[in-house]
């Protein structure tokens, strides 16, 4: 990180992973492409969890090159008079695979949990109902770091030593 002076705590970073709406996933194609795209997702035990269709470009992609990388921006404030924005931010870096059974099936309800909370019966419905034509992957961390810039009058480049 080359502004060590915004680097934030490890349980800033994954506080910012737990109240986040959406992150971006982003991976490498076949050919050696990258390719982002966001998703919801949960945190649950260090891990994240996402679901996907059971088919498609983003589990081929995964299938072939599990080593991704994933994004959280938390607040942000853009601040014109300052010529900078207030930010927080969470990078994760990990493996993902494939999960199924019990681990899928808890993970779907967490995800319910987190973004439909007032649902939870409906929810446990719906997963029942298209359980077998959804895959669930799980991001295993390797490593996290987050990154913020919280004051205003915070020089946007670091001051020479």
């Amino acid at each position: 990180m080359r502004r060590k002076d915004r680097a934030i705590t490890e349980n800033e970073a994954i506080e910012i992973l737990i109240k986040g709406e959406y992150g971006i996933l982003s991976m490498c194609t076949a050919e050696n492409k990258g390719y982002g795209i966001p998703l919801n997702y949960v945190l649950d035990n260090r891990q994240i969890y996402f679901h996907c269709a059971a088919a498609g470009s983003k589990l081929d992609y995964l299938r072939n090159n599990n080593k991704v990388s994933f994004c959280v921006v938390g607040n942000t404030t853009v601040i014109p008079s300052d010529f900078g924005t207030l930010y927080e931010s969470t990078i994760v870096s990990g493996t993902t695979s494939e999960v199924d059974g019990n681990e899928k099936r808890e993970a779907l309800k967490r995800i319910i949990e987190k973004y439909s909370a007032g649902f939870i019966t409906e929810g446990n419905e719906y997963i029942d109902k298209l359980y077998e034509r959804v895959s669930v992957i799980k991001l295993s961390i390797q490593s996290i770091t987050g990154k913020a810039r919280r004051q205003v009058g915070e020089p946007l480049l670091p001051l020479p030593a």
